[in-house]
């Protein structure tokens, strides 16, 4: 249980329409002076106060729930006293230096560490790097490098970021049209996604991992030996896709047949999302390479490649950067994962996420417009459908987001289509703003659909 209440004591509070009249001016001054390519701001109308565990509050004085959390970054929720003191001890000795050693840095590595899943604890090194999809980026350049190989194998649905040449790993081919880098080997294979698998059956797994061992084992398939085989846990901007419980362990399977590194992307699966510190740890598995970001900084930009160490054979600035290693996220992160570590918070998030999850499901069997749910911890997915059937509704999914938000709550889409409502709030969330979100959700569809 939680120790002491995080948000605001009463969520959702709604003074004034939204947008209000505040945000509107504020918005406006935002359009005139910053990039068209925002995108959030088309939706989630207003502009920030302040935010205070699982509740934000508008310049009109709105007070939303927030099953946002800066995309899945506040898993610990906003302004969280463990996170704020250790960034104000830090900000007190130093916010900057490249590498050198300070005691936020050995402190981070070593509870990073303590904390990594199967065999890599203890037999890992980390390689600093500042975003989610800078660590990706990294995590690929190495694999290519110990390998002496050029081909990733991703998979459909994926997301690793859109920065650089990881972007050819990232799936949706919008987010490549205008990449400044030329496309390097990417092989995408099929997820094995339960819902809306092509071919039918209980064994979705074995047709992926035996496609897959035919297309490397081939040497007439079309693509060359892989350098590395990069994939997520549960996909996030994907759809919150849950792949059945023997896919990852046969990857793993697959990967070591064929000495391919398998490169596992737990930025946003990491940092306790799932109900476990790593989602590795769900199905058994060790990464030979793990990306992490997000969450693990508490807000501040900061991101790792944690890899075996027998890949540590790499030279001098094999990936350099400023900014890597922040000593403030890294002062974060190193109290975020001991709280983890010491408390009953992920035990919590198990058992809350399948009430969560078992609440979904239920509203799944009123509404014929809820065509899937799936998660683990709290990462949920309710993917939206036309009325009865399995025809993705994008419609309706932007049309529910916007209610949402005008009745207080903020909740994102994701998935293929862009029909999935994603379900990832922070942790620390309390059980009244469980509870009054998950009325809004239902009495929101109700009069959606009506």
């Amino acid at each position: 249980m939680l120790t002491q209440r995080l948000s605001l004591n009463k969520a959702p509070v709604i003074r004034v329409k939204p947008p209000g009249p505040k945000s509107m001016e504020i918005l406006s001054i935002q359009d005139k002076l910053e990039s068209s390519t925002r995108s959030y701001t088309r939706f989630f109308k207003m502009a920030i106060d302040y935010a205070k565990g699982s509740t934000i509050v508008d310049v009109d004085g709105n007070i939303y729930i927030d099953w946002f959390g800066g995309v899945s970054v506040m898993n610990l929720g906003h302004g969280n006293p463990i996170v704020i003191r250790a960034i104000e001890d830090q900000l007190n000795k130093i916010t900057h230096i490249t590498e050198l050693p300070t005691e936020a840095r050995i402190s981070y590595l070593k509870n990073l560490n303590a904390t990594l899943p199967g065999k890599m604890k203890d037999h890992s090194k980390v390689l600093f790097t500042v975003s989610g999809a800078d660590a990706c980026e990294a995590a690929i350049s190495l694999a290519r490098y110990i390998t002496k190989r050029r081909t990733i194998i991703a998979f459909s649905g994926s997301y690793h970021g859109i920065a650089g040449g990881v972007v050819h790993a990232t799936a949706n081919p919008h987010y490549r049209e205008y990449a400044s880098f030329n496309p390097h080997e990417v092989f995408f294979a099929p997820f094995p996604y339960p819902y809306r698998f092509p071919i039918k059956g209980d064994d979705i797994s074995k047709v992926v991992i035996d496609y897959l061992d035919y297309m490397i084992s081939d040497p007439y398939s079309g693509i060359s030996k892989p350098a590395g085989i990069m994939v997520e846990p549960i996909q996030g901007e994907g759809g919150y896709i849950v792949p059945p419980d023997d896919f990852l362990p046969m990857l793993r399977e697959l990967a070591d047949k064929h000495s391919i590194p398998l490169i596992v992307d737990e930025v946003q699966t990491g940092v306790g999302r799932t109900g476990k510190i790593w989602a590795s740890d769900l199905y058994g598995i060790t990464p030979d390479i793990m990306c992490v970001s997000k969450s693990i900084g508490g807000g501040i930009p900061i991101s790792s490649v944690v890899y075996r160490e027998e890949y540590d054979n790499l030279p001098t600035a094999f990936h350099l950067g400023t900014y890597r290693g922040n000593p403030l996220g890294l002062a974060a992160g190193a109290a975020i994962l001991e709280y983890l570590m010491k408390g009953n918070l992920l035990d919590r998030v198990t058992k809350y996420g399948r009430n969560i999850l078992s609440r979904f499901q239920d509203m799944m069997n009123e509404y014929g417009v809820i065509g899937d749910v799936r998660g683990k911890g709290f990462m949920i997915g309710v993917e939206l459908v036309k009325n009865g059937t399995t025809s993705p509704n994008q419609e309706i999914a932007q049309k529910l987001r916007d209610v949402l938000f005008q009745n207080g709550l903020l909740m994102h889409t994701c998935g293929h289509y862009g029909n999935v409502m994603r379900f990832m709030a922070p942790l620390t969330i309390e059980d009244d703003l469980i509870d009054n979100g998950l009325e809004i959700f239902e009495s929101s569809i109700r009069e959606m659909i009506k």
